[in-house]
């Protein structure tokens, strides 16, 4: 396929090309988004609701930190695959699911991104909120007036965060790029002084034994364990498929695993730890885990330090929003109409769309939150599995990229109408059963578990099925075929 024929492509945008791998971002750049991407109110509260579970203060460490390293190699699968080959995650999936049916992974995921968008910006403004009623008490006077759910108050604050998140994404990825370097280390500082101040106030004393009920059987407390390490891994589900999408632009493979090991197996474990250190500071403080950081922050006198604090914790927020649930949309939607979007133009729907939602009305309904967006994340799981088994184990890590923009039936990822029946019959077999164990409360108890049965057997199922299609042999079609070409003349000559 020449590069006017790709051009031509009703597939192609330049966005989604491999030329456009920037190869800025480093091992250290990696390292700052893995920091930004864990140094969150969500990242916190997910961290402290394994208490809930019935696990002590350490078991919550242990069960953490093992997590984290399933999250490492998982991370290190799609991470690196991307990094070969180029491109965002959604034209990675035209490989195994058909070069129309990799809309099918990427409009899932983007519908799980938009919904998380909107509720971690709705929850950062929160954060604007208790800073702006604590600077100007005359505000809370807005807090009277209501619109669709949200206060006058809240309606500014999350109108106004919503556009300098949009603001840098229109400055495209290296925009994103530069402020997660920022924003990354910034958290750390906040984190760390607010973890001394609850510390100070226990009399530098905690009870690393600490736990809010007592679990019965040793099957009941292995149940318990495992659902810690796998909601760890289940709140990574989404990222960790659409990782692709940044380490496209990564300048090697090792770069990919450098910065995985700092940002995930030293970073992300130390702030488990510190997160549990200051849970179980305000309990001895308060009498209780304080599962919202929020309320730590409402607690300090002094405006400075609230003032420092709530910057602190907001910036981070922002930043966790746009490299974890903006950027992915983004390419989703270029990728269902290439011909239509372009990086700006996709960032401004994504942005509108996050307030149409109303994301506040979302988080306040369980019951949407659970069924829907839950249902939806439980494909997260077999997505994975049934893509990362097809470029490891059935395509043997040959992937022929050009081919990924071509619409004719001859493509080679073209398969049946631009659709892979092997992909999307192993998707639907593995998601039925991680939508049960999700959303059904008869299997609440499991439904921890959804991510690895997910992946186990949509994985299983897809390899099984596939068997016959095993590469055995060939070149490395992790370039276009041009470049093969050309090196296959040169040799020749």
């Amino acid at each position: 396929m020449s590069v006017s024929q790709q051009k031509a492509s009703p597939l192609y945008n330049k966005e989604l090309s491999p030329e456009s791998a920037s190869g800025t971002w480093k091992t250290v750049n990696l390292f700052n988004w893995w920091m930004s991407a864990w140094h969150s109110l969500g990242g916190y509260t997910v961290a402290i609701g394994l208490f809930a579970l019935g696990l002590m203060g350490w078991q919550v460490i242990l069960a953490f930190s093992i997590g984290i390293v399933i999250l490492y190699f998982v991370n290190n699968l799609s991470g690196v695959a991307g990094q070969r080959v180029k491109v965002p995650f959604p034209v990675f999936a035209r490989a195994s699911f058909g070069v129309y049916g990799a809309n099918i992974p990427a409009l899932l995921r983007a519908v799980v991104a938009i919904a998380w968008y909107g509720i971690q910006t709705y929850l950062a403004s929160a954060v604007v909120m208790l800073l702006a009623i604590k600077i100007v008490p005359g505000a809370a006077g807005l807090e009277e007036v209501s619109f669709l759910g949200l206060s006058a108050l809240g309606w500014i604050c999350f109108l106004g965060l919503s556009l300098i998140q949009l603001l840098v994404l229109l400055g495209g990825m290296e925009a994103v790029r530069r402020l997660s370097d920022f924003a990354g280390p910034t958290i750390w500082v906040a984190m760390l002084a607010l973890a001394i101040w609850v510390l100070s106030r226990a009399d530098w004393s905690i009870d690393f034994t600490y736990s809010m009920a007592q679990l019965g059987s040793a099957g009941a407390q292995t149940i318990s364990f495992a659902s810690a390490i796998f909601i760890i891994v289940a709140y990574f589900a989404g990222p960790s498929l659409n990782f692709a999408d940044f380490t496209r632009n990564a300048p090697s493979e090792a770069s990919v695993r450098k910065g995985n090991a700092l940002g995930l197996l030293i970073n992300a474990i130390a702030f488990g730890i510190i997160s549990v250190v200051i849970a179980l500071a305000s309990v001895k403080v308060y009498g209780e885990a304080i599962h919202d950081p929020i309320a730590l922050l409402a607690d300090i006198d002094s405006i400075t330090l609230l003032l420092i604090a709530i910057i602190a914790v907001g910036l981070a927020t922002a930043g966790i929003n746009i490299i974890l649930n903006f950027v992915s949309p983004v390419y989703d939607l270029i990728n269902v109409w290439p011909k239509v979007f372009t990086f700006r133009s996709a960032g401004v729907l994504v942005a509108v769309l996050a307030v149409v939602i109303t994301p506040w009305n979302l988080f306040a309904n369980p019951v949407i939150v659970n069924q829907f967006v839950g249902g939806v994340g439980a494909l997260m799981g077999p997505l994975f599995g049934v893509i990362m088994t097809d470029y490891y184990l059935v395509k043997k890590c040959r992937i022929q990229t050009d081919e990924l923009f071509n619409a004719e039936p001859s493509g080679l990822y073209y398969y049946k109408k631009g659709y892979n029946p092997k992909a999307v019959g192993a998707l639907a077999v593995a998601g039925l059963f991680t939508i049960v164990m999700s959303v059904i409360p008869a299997f609440a108890s499991w439904a921890p578990l959804a991510w690895p049965v997910g992946v186990l057997v949509g994985a299983g199922l897809y390899y099984f099925i596939s068997r016959k299609d095993i590469v055995k042999s060939g070149p490395d079609y992790s370039r276009s075929s041009e470049s093969i070409s050309a090196e296959a003349v040169q040799t020749l000559d």
